[in-house]
């Protein structure tokens, strides 16, 4: 071999080698940016943190607390109520006949349905419960919810309901005027519709994607924790039992993949769901604060849904005006945070 050809072939080693490396290189550069850290599995911290319950004053995805406080009595301000009085023959009912006579769904159309007792010895009215004596009922139906108003044909079946319940307790319900209720639900409805705040920041990544750990890390650094659906974590309540002070998400399909690590997630959302976090908790300072690090950790952008970013003066202007939504809320007593308002914006 020629020195000539000797020479062609090293070189054309060095740009193979060249090639390689260079794609190496790029792969390496756009690849998704990983934990420091192996990030453990968080399957323990789902199932402790976010429960499923079906609760009317606790939002999806709220944080789990050893036992869930128990449904609050009903409010004239936000439920119709009927009273359901004992037959004269009836002294009172036990909580177990009372438990047998219910309907087995608790709703009437898309909006909650109750019934409570009074209980004879602690004089507290309450979901009804084994081995208790009663001296009367109620049952109520929520006037609106993020479904709308309560209608006349949700009425109707709040009435049927309530009907089948007496009969097989020995009562006789009293119901407030179909109307008159139908349209103080279509009243309180205008004004949830009206004052219903829910927020949302997106975090997008200015150079290389995200793998799940790697978010998961970023955000446990600011106090969140995994939730139950994938692809979810919470900043929890400052009291337990309350749904979650800010919610991050990202594409649940990427936290599913057989290799997570290899998910590209070029994009995450902060979410706050005002009327359900109380005004104490500074849930939107909290939030411009974590979007802020997030983005500043992670090489990325604070923008809107539509991708444009978010200058410090927009979210002045956002924060002054949720200081006016608060006020107005509490002016109606549906404080933010408060169980009527977590039930009514549900």
């Amino acid at each position: 071999m020629s020195n000539l050809q000797i020479g062609l072939a090293i070189a054309g080693g060095l740009v193979l080698a060249g090639v390689v490396a260079h794609g190496a290189w790029s792969s390496r550069k756009n690849a998704p940016k990983q934990a420091s850290i192996p990030v453990q599995s968080m399957e323990p911290v789902l199932q402790s943190h976010e429960p499923t319950l079906d609760d009317p004053g606790f939002a999806a995805d709220a944080l789990s607390v050893p036992a869930m406080p128990r449904r609050p009595a009903m409010d004239s301000l936000i439920d119709v109520i009927a009273t359901v009085a004992l037959d004269s023959s009836v002294s009172a009912v036990s909580g177990d006949a009372a438990i047998a006579a219910m309907p087995a769904t608790r709703r009437a159309g898309s909006k909650p349905f109750a019934i409570e007792g009074y209980n004879l010895v602690s004089q507290v009215w309450e979901s009804p419960q084994p081995g208790q004596r009663y001296g009367g009922f109620q049952t109520g139906v929520q006037l609106a919810n993020r479904s709308g108003a309560l209608n006349e044909i949700e009425y109707s079946e709040f009435v049927v309901k309530t009907q089948a319940f007496a009969d097989a307790i020995s009562a006789t319900p009293e119901f407030p005027e179909m109307l008159d209720e139908v349209a103080r639900a279509r009243e309180l409805d205008q004004f949830a519709s009206a004052h219903d705040a829910q927020l949302g920041f997106t975090i997008r990544a200015l150079n290389a994607s995200w793998s799940p750990g790697y978010i998961h890390q970023n955000a446990a650094r600011l106090g969140f924790v995994a939730g139950a659906i994938p692809g979810r974590l919470v900043l929890p309540a400052s009291v337990e039992g309350l749904p979650p002070v800010l919610v991050l998400s990202f594409d649940s399909q990427a936290a599913l993949a057989e290799d997570p690590a290899q998910s590209a997630i070029r994009d995450i959302a902060l979410h706050l769901d005002v009327a359900q976090v109380d005004r104490a908790e500074q849930a939107f300072q909290r939030m411009r604060e974590a979007a802020t690090e997030l983005a500043r950790s992670m090489d990325g952008v604070v923008t809107d849904d539509d991708g444009q970013p978010l200058a410090p003066q927009t979210m002045e202007v956002i924060g002054n005006e949720l200081e006016t939504l608060y006020n107005t809320l509490e002016q109606r007593d549906l404080a933010a945070g408060s169980p009527l308002a977590r039930r009514l914006f549900s």
